[in-house]
């Protein structure tokens, strides 16, 4: 998500509180924030695909590669 549309929402947010939106300014800031969460999401997965994490014996867990064998075995 670029700077311009954080920005954009921040502006919402504070009209918000002061003085209320529009309708159309309304559906703008839910589509705005959806947009952003979804951004969040995405970069949560693409962090936690590249973990991995170290056992106390030494072994590595490949949290990715641990992750899409789990969904190869559900379907």
């Amino acid at each position: 998500m670029d700077h311009l549309k954080i920005e954009r929402i921040n502006e919402l947010a504070r009209k918000q509180k002061e003085e209320g939106l529009t309708p159309e300014e309304a559906m703008e800031q839910a589509v705005l924030r959806r947009e952003y969460i979804e951004a969040v999401k995405e970069n949560l997965r693409a962090s936690l695909h590249r973990m991995k994490i170290q056992n106390p014996d030494g072994s590595v867990i490949d949290v990715g590669k641990r992750h899409e064998e789990k969904m190869r075995k559900k379907d």
